[in-house]
């Protein structure tokens, strides 16, 4: 239930803005990650909700299929939730604030756009999630990440994005029979293995460098080296996985991993 309702998700972008902290050496108030995760909770929300509201019939896929039978319920709670992140918005940093309202126009022009932006869906999500999450801290540092923090940065962004896409990789027989594009139904199942396999070599890639050149932030690349070592492996073993969306849930929880890093 908790992976249906995305409250996973809230909290994992919650976790990984306090580990962002820690690169940015930024001191996040608690009001400021309260919003964060009821912001990032609200998207995810508002958007299953559109994409229930566009499918006709039954949906093939448990989320929609939710999302459907409690539209009123959900759109209710929605309402709620933003009320209340208003509230935490009023407390938060005034340059938290500023920078909240850059995401929060960008997040209504992908909302207006959404229906044209086909093989640009996951790679978009999977920025805004980044910035999402990275903004509390770059914006109380005020100041842009050096070259190491930069690589960092964009190996979450791509371990992000390969999450979107290995999720949309499973969910493609469901995309087709919903009528719902992504990326995966637009390039076609050998065409997105590929891609997939591209974007988890190029990560890889930058991770190794990381731990070659980078040995001062060897705790955040073994974080960012695990998250993606168990997208890989839901990739390589999809009959296993595929049974009861077990890779949603395996997949959404890697973002709960830098928890563990702030207890060591």
């Amino acid at each position: 239930m908790l992976n249906i309702l995305s409250i996973d998700v809230a909290l994992g972008a919650v976790c990984c803005a306090v580990w962002f902290s820690l690169l940015f050496n930024s001191s996040l108030k608690p009001q400021a990650l309260a919003s964060l995760g009821l912001t990032v909770w609200i998207i995810y929300t508002a958007d299953h909700l559109l994409d229930a509201r566009k499918i006709q019939g039954q949906a093939s896929t448990n989320r929609h299929r939710y999302h459907q039978q409690h539209f009123k319920w959900l759109v209710f709670s929605l309402v709620i939730a933003v009320a209340i992140d208003l509230v935490f918005v009023v407390f938060i940093r005034k340059i938290v604030f500023q920078w909240g309202l850059l995401l929060s126009g960008l997040m209504v022009l992908y909302f207006l756009t959404q229906q044209y932006l086909k093989y640009l869906k996951e790679f978009i999500i999977a920025l805004l999630f980044s910035f999402g999450v990275l903004l509390p801290s770059m914006a109380i540092a005020q100041r842009y990440p050096d070259f190491f923090e930069l690589v960092v940065v964009i190996e979450f962004f791509l371990t992000a994005l390969l999450n979107l896409l290995l999720f949309s990789w499973f969910d493609r027989h469901h995309d087709i029979r919903d009528k719902r594009e992504s990326m995966v139904t637009l390039l076609g199942e050998q065409q997105s293995k590929r891609v997939l396999q591209f974007v988890f070599a190029v990560n890889m890639v930058l991770i190794v460098g990381s731990f070659l050149y980078a040995p001062h932030l060897i705790g955040k690349t073994f974080v960012l080296f695990a998250m993606n070592a168990v997208l890989i492996f839901i990739f390589f073993r999809p009959y296993q996985f595929q049974i009861n969306d077990r890779f949603r849930l395996l997949g959404d929880s890697v973002f709960l991993f830098p928890i563990i890093y702030l207890f060591l």
